[in-house]
């Protein structure tokens, strides 16, 4: 299985049987029903809500880059934005400004750009 291909079922249910997780093993540990589980990593249903997002995260050990693909791809299988975005973009107003300037004109280069410099920070900020 193509994994940039994935969808978010399809994720969920790779990692957990990577990990040796039953589907009923996993749905009681999440409190769901297995029939539940069963469809979201079908695709029958959507990604669940935030809340039991993080909870899947914590069960498969979901964390860093795979925690931001995980949260990507619920919100494509939404056909929304990442569940953990949303909070952030709106406590800020800077933030919201920012991205209103940017569409429609930054291309993927500036964007590009922008991410190195905040990577660059962050590093400075861990010496």
């Amino acid at each position: 299985m193509d994994q940039d291909n994935l969808k978010f079922g399809e994720f969920i249910a790779k990692r957990r049987i990577d990990l040796g997780i039953t589907l009923r093993g996993m749905a009681d540990r999440l409190e769901i029903t297995a029939a539940y589980l069963s469809d979201i990593e079908k695709g029958r249903r959507n990604p669940p809500e935030k809340p039991l997002l993080e909870r899947m995260a914590a069960e498969l050990m979901i964390i860093g880059d795979a925690k931001d693909r995980m949260f990507d791809l619920a919100g494509e299988g939404r056909n929304e934005v990442a569940p953990d975005l949303p909070d952030y973009i709106m406590e800020s107003d800077i933030v919201r400004a920012a991205l209103r300037t940017a569409k429609g004109v930054a291309t993927e280069d500036d964007w590009q750009q922008f991410i190195k410099k905040l990577q660059e920070k962050g590093k400075q900020n861990e010496d």
